[in-house]
């Protein structure tokens, strides 16, 4: 019998703020909201800034205010605001306008009580030395130069980034704070808080998951496209012996793709169960959403924890895009708008799908997603937002530049398309449905989607079907940014409002728009107006993806053509208490008093703790046995 995966749980961090409670995409159609839902979403952003610490119902500020509720979002809200969403890059990652270069290559230091002196390989007379620097002896070729001075002065110099705006985490925002963080990389701290954030929302203890489904029925599927790049990471590996500093042993293991997976094992869920990481670019998040749904249609799999954590916001990656001519810089946004008289854009506007546009701006994310098959959700009383039923992965075929677009894309969205309307008919397909982009705001990127799209909607009949793109607000977070799209998504069926592409002030003459209607305002359709959604990706070296999202209302349609009556009456008594569970967390989390799970050194198994059999594994603290008894599926051979 056929497995529906249904999503259960989600949530993560991203420049919106809170994934979970849809809290980051009420942030993008905050304007749209009513005040009592405006109010939750910025007391939850104060918190996640440190704008304010909440005790016995008074805001207690950095300054040393002590306000109440009212008071405070009147004197706050604003500024909460401004720390969210596309902005210029915050110092507390780096400063934009001082990025550190390494220009000497240093041969002989030498030093006394006096000064430091050091030798450097020159090519010219240097026309410039930093403040308090001498020059001691040249070399007759001029080659070497030996100076006096401070040492960080001399091994280093600045400049300044033409791209200065990303879809970083709300500032102020830290989640090394929130649990013994030991050194991690940004993107594995993130990935603590997203998959916590995702567990604890879903109102269901994992102890009574794991009460239900053996151990090898579980699965962690998650990944980063890039790895991590920062100085705790890959970064820290690669530039430590340039810097004169000391290499060490957690710069190489912690800076692999696949660590958001084995944190998430390890130290959030400690599971035992199936493992695995697909990296695709940009389509990471659905080529690990597919494993997902493949395991649990199959019965392979019972309950699947997806995600991704990508910080990408480093001055290193930043110039690799830059060189590539995928970044919108500076001087080229202020030359789309003919501004002449002003040194910087405005930042929040730098990211505009499928309008005039020049680049793409990177973005930050980690974004998880708990599924489990249809049987087990009822069973458990879960909380069901969703069902992803299939995704679909192709790639380009023979090409020239690998970075660039094929037509992998046409392949994942005319399948993705089909099986839509297989389920929710032709009808369902042409008026019930929308398009979350990949969007990602490129002038090639405008053309060679708005041309998939179009083609294979008109191929299928439809006249005008939404489309929208998340990265107008949250940046491109390269292997999340699947994450991102899936749960802003969810949104639309919380609150009815479908996000428009607002920093699109018009589409650019070149898009392909028969068969689409690219929203550029937020728009209200109602909560029950769409039966699902079609979530595309396209990546860099031919990695496309396209996911099939069915609206909750949809899903709990079709359980009812499965289910008994009996079943589902039980499941609604369950999912009462459930949702009583997430809704208390979405306030403890606005008041700041949930923690991240972080279990290090937790129950620790070895090879002696288990009980093997030739029937059976047991493994103590699980109460389901993993069983040996394995069907021979190729007995026909035999």
């Amino acid at each position: 019998m056929a497995r529906l995966p249904v999503i259960v749980g989600f949530g993560g961090i991203n420049s919106a703020g809170r994934s979970s409670s849809h809290q980051a995409y009420r942030r993008i159609i905050f304007d749209m909201l009513p005040s009592s839902v405006q109010q939750e979403v910025l007391l939850d952003l104060a918190t996640l800034t440190s704008t304010a610490e909440h005790r016995n119902g008074i805001w207690y500020t950095d300054s040393g205010e002590q306000l109440d509720t009212e008071s405070f979002i009147e004197s706050f809200s604003e500024s909460i605001l401004a720390k969210t969403l596309i902005r210029r890059i915050h110092p507390s990652l780096f400063d934009v306008d001082n990025v550190v270069l390494h220009k000497s290559s240093i041969l002989s230091p030498s030093t006394n009580d006096e000064h430091i002196v050091f030798t450097i390989k020159t090519r010219s007379l240097p026309d410039k030395l930093p403040k308090n620097w001498s020059i001691l002896a040249l070399s007759d070729s001029l080659s070497e130069v030996t100076v006096e001075g401070n040492l960080e002065a001399l091994i280093k110099d600045t400049k300044d980034l033409s791209v200065k705006a990303a879809g970083q985490l709300p500032t102020g925002f830290d989640p090394s704070t929130m649990y013994q963080s030991r050194n991690h990389p940004r993107g594995l701290q993130m990935t603590i808080y997203g998959a916590s954030d995702a567990i604890n929302s879903s109102g269901i203890p994992w102890s009574s998951i794991l009460d239900r489904v053996s151990p090898d029925k579980v699965a962690v599927f998650a990944a980063n496209s890039i790895g991590q790049m920062d100085d705790f990471g890959f970064g820290g590996m690669l530039k430590s012996a340039l810097q004169g500093k000391r290499t060490t042993s957690k710069h190489l293991p912690l800076g692999y793709a696949q660590m958001p997976a084995d944190f998430v094992n390890a130290y959030v869920l400690g599971s035992a169960g199936i493992v695995g990481t697909s990296i695709g670019a940009c389509a990471t998040y659905f080529f690990n959403l597919e494993k997902a749904i493949v395991g649990i249609k199959s019965g392979d799999i019972r309950v699947a924890m997806v995600g991704g954590s990508d910080a990408p916001i480093t001055p290193e990656i930043i110039e690799g895009f830059r060189t590539m001519g995928a970044l919108a810089e500076d001087t080229a946004l202020l030359a789309l708008d003919s501004l002449t008289d002003q040194a910087e854009p405005d930042h929040t506007q730098s990211c505009r799908p499928f309008a005039n546009n020049c680049g793409f701006t990177i973005g930050e994310s980690s974004q998880w997603t708990l599924l489990m098959d249809d049987e087990l959700a009822l069973e458990l009383g879960a909380n069901i937002h969703g069902a992803i039923p299939a995704v679909y992965s192709f790639a380009d075929g023979h090409k020239k530049s690998i970075s660039a677009p094929g037509i992998g894309n046409y392949l994942t969205m005319g399948k993705a398309m089909s099986y839509l309307k297989n389920i929710i008919g032709e009808e369902g397909l042409h008026n019930k449905t929308f398009i979350q982009a990949h969007g990602t705001s490129t002038p090639q990127n405008r053309i060679t989607e708005s041309h998939v799209l179009s083609k294979v909607a008109k191929s299928f009949g439809a006249k005008n079907i939404p489309v929208t793109a998340v990265k107008a607000f949250l940046g491109h977070s390269q292997g999340t940014a699947g994450g991102d799209q899936l749960h802003i998504s969810l949104g639309v069926w919380e609150h009815g409002i479908l996000p428009g592409i607002t920093t699109t002030p018009a589409l650019a003459d070149d898009v392909h728009t028969e068969g689409l209607s690219f929203q550029l305002e937020h728009k209200e359709y109602g909560k029950e107006y769409f039966d699902g959604a079609l979530l595309n990706s396209k990546g860099f070296g031919g990695n496309n993806g396209t996911a099939v999202l069915l609206a909750p209302h949809k899903v709990l349609q079709m359980l009812q053509k499965k289910h008994s009556k009996e079943t589902l009456n039980r499941y609604f008594d369950l999912n009462h208490e459930t949702k009583i569970k997430s809704t208390a967390y979405n306030q403890q989390a606005i008041l700041g008093e949930s923690k991240p799970i972080y279990h290090f050194g937790y129950n620790v198994l070895s090879g002696e703790d288990l009980t093997v059999s030739q029937d059976k594994i047991q493994l103590p603290g699980y109460s389901v046995d993993i069983d040996l008894n394995i069907p021979n599926d190729l007995s026909e051979y035999i």
